[in-house]
């Protein structure tokens, strides 16, 4: 099927809108997903691009103290009791794009300087999107890579996808075709294919950007500070 195609299918989100890019949870933890409200900047056959600008509140699980799951270990972080937190992003801002029938989302980081720091690689389920809601869903599967400028290529993670075999979260399996996928996506790097030779990287937001309000309808427990105030 040409893009063109698949487009006739689909319907696509206008630049400027509020959109919210969902990981889910799974198993027990399946009424706990990871929501982030971000801003479309293209929508089209060949993927989706968004915007996650520095402050937008957003809702994520944590451990019932409050802390960041990680602190649970490689296999507690995947088991261990969880609560959401809504929170805000504290980072310097990430463009994701989400192509269309890739297991993964490509993310591009920044320095505070605006100096372009490389490519994410987020290994995940493909997406599949609530129009109505506005609203893009996957499930993260842990494994990523980093690439910088340089096109040099870092695995990471590779310790919490076993832990996440010891949990239970994936099977052994599934844990397989996950590393099938990054490798796959390595060929695409090294091929040097798109969203990497798209040029995002010289991209930058509107200053003047109106941040996106807080997920609503969900059961936090914790609270930021900064939101608080």
């Amino acid at each position: 099927m040409t893009a063109a195609e698949a487009s006739q299918d689909v319907k696509y989100w206008q630049p400027g809108t509020t959109i919210e890019w969902v990981y889910e949870g799974r198993g027990r933890h399946s009424e706990l997903p990871n929501v982030r409200p971000m801003t479309v900047v293209q929508d089209d056959a060949f993927g989706l691009v968004a915007w996650l600008a520095p402050g937008t509140p957003l809702i994520k699980p944590v451990l019932v103290d409050g802390r960041e799951l990680r602190h649970a270990g490689p296999v507690g972080m995947f088991v261990d009791d969880r609560v959401l937190k809504l929170d805000v992003w504290r980072g310097t801002g990430i463009l994701k794009v989400s192509p269309t029938g890739k297991p993964w989302s490509v993310w591009h980081f920044w320095a505070a300087d605006e100096t372009f720091l490389g490519w994410y690689v987020n290994l995940e389920a493909e997406h599949h999107r609530d129009p109505e809601a506005r609203r893009t869903s996957s499930v993260d599967h842990v494994l990523d890579l980093w690439i910088n400028p340089d096109r040099t290529i870092e695995w990471k993670d590779e310790d919490e996808l076993e832990g996440a075999v010891t949990g239970g979260r994936f099977t052994e399996d599934e844990a397989a075709r996950i590393v099938a996928d990054a490798h796959a996506a390595v060929r695409e790097i090294e091929a040097w294919t798109s969203p990497f030779a798209d040029g995002w990287q010289t991209w930058r937001p509107d200053p003047h950007l109106r941040l996106p309000e807080a997920p609503t309808g969900f059961t936090v427990t914790h609270i930021a500070e900064e939101l608080l105030g």
